[in-house]
């Protein structure tokens, strides 16, 4: 170990082999022994130079696209004009309209506020929220029917390639809509089918929402600890799912009203509706006695008669009742009373934890090598 030494001038003197002593004394230097370099190269003619500053100009040398694509118009594509989507292409010969993105907890970490059985899964009220944006893009303003067919897992790592597929409309404008999904770097697996159903032009009227608020002899239901129940359910809800602020019941019907956290209202005006906002009015029904029979909590299955009639808002009222075909209605309005959106009826099912698990949690897993040890026979 050498403390404090100082290679002095004297080391220069009579030396045979000049780059070799320069090499030492930097190897010297680089682990931190002092160098008097001024005096070592005295009566050489050596000069301090400035040393080039490359980092610090940004100047970028990495190999340039010939095409210099950009963003989505010089990939022969349109934006998307959505959070949750990425880009938009018609299809040659009215073949009709592709709308993709990339969903991942790194890139959209709001999602793993909603996690069922363990599992992250995209909201039912997303895949409507994404229904509803893509057929105002094609002119078909309302969602007729939404079957979610299987659940759409976002794994802890990497994401999901989704492809949001609008077909050509048929004699009366009704146009197919199909939700694809793909983990990444997974280009050897097929895309799963995730939700099906058919988007028609048009709005439908909304219809009238209560004048006074919360309904004149409404009983108010008591939601404290809700999401604690929830959570031990097996339904974890981060922040911006916790929405609910209050549930009233009159006869047959349940109010709810319903707001984003502060700090994410603003975000509001970027969706037609926020997804968490809607599904944050859905667990209403639980406390207001409207989920079907069934253990084990429920997930949107089927949704019919959808129709957004604003957007942006980031705080509801909504009244929810039972449907003519089984499900339940929804009349949503905003703070001042004006409709948002309508749902004729929303079908709701128990939630299947095998589905949950095998919508990509399986494929993300961490396998490993080990042994084995097996009995050897006997000779005889």
């Amino acid at each position: 170990c050498v403390e404090d030494a100082v290679f002095v001038p004297t080391l220069r003197k009579d030396r045979n082999e000049p780059e070799a002593a320069v090499a030492a004394l930097g190897r010297a230097y680089a682990y931190g022994v002092p160098v008097d370099w001024e005096a070592f190269f005295a009566g050489t003619g050596a000069r301090r130079v400035d040393v080039p500053t490359y980092a610090f100009q940004h100047q970028h040398y990495w190999l340039r696209s010939s095409t210099g694509a950009a963003d989505a118009a010089d990939l022969g594509l349109r934006p998307a004009a959505h959070p949750l989507l990425g880009a938009a292409m018609e299809l040659a010969g009215g073949q009709g309209d592709v709308f993709t993105a990339r969903l991942g907890l790194d890139t959209h970490p709001w999602l793993a506020g909603h996690a069922v059985r363990g599992s992250v899964i995209l909201p039912g009220t997303a895949f409507v929220e994404l229904a509803l944006h893509a057929g105002v893009q094609v002119g078909c303003g309302c969602l007729e029917e939404l079957t979610l067919s299987e659940p759409l897992v976002l794994p802890e790592r990497n994401g999901v390639s989704v492809q949001l597929v609008v077909g050509p409309a048929d004699a009366e404008g009704r146009r197919p809509v199909t939700f694809h999904a793909r983990v990444d770097a997974a280009d050897d697996e097929a895309w799963s089918t995730h939700a099906t159903g058919t988007l028609v032009p048009g709005v439908a009227v909304p219809s009238a929402g209560p004048v006074a608020w919360p309904p004149q002899g409404a009983e108010e239901l008591a939601i404290d600890g809700l999401y604690a129940d929830f959570a031990d359910g097996g339904f974890a809800y981060g922040p911006l799912f916790q929405g609910l602020r209050g549930v009233w019941r009159s006869g047959d019907e349940v109010f709810a009203e319903v707001a984003l956290p502060e700090d994410a209202a603003g975000e509001a005006g970027r969706f037609g509706l926020h997804p968490a906002l809607l599904d944050a009015a859905l667990h209403a029904l639980g406390v207001g006695g409207l989920l079907p029979e069934g253990a084990g909590g429920h997930l949107p299955f089927a949704w019919s008669g959808v129709s957004l009639h604003a957007s942006g808002a980031s705080g509801l009222r909504v009244r929810l009742s039972r449907s003519d075909t089984g499900g339940v209605s929804l009349a949503v309005a905003d703070g001042a009373g004006a409709a948002v959106l309508s749902v004729d009826s929303l079908v709701l099912r128990p939630v299947d934890g095998q589905a949950v698990v095998s919508g990509g949690v399986d494929r993300d897993c961490l396998f490993r090598l080990d042994w084995a040890s097996v009995p050897m026979p006997m000779p005889t």
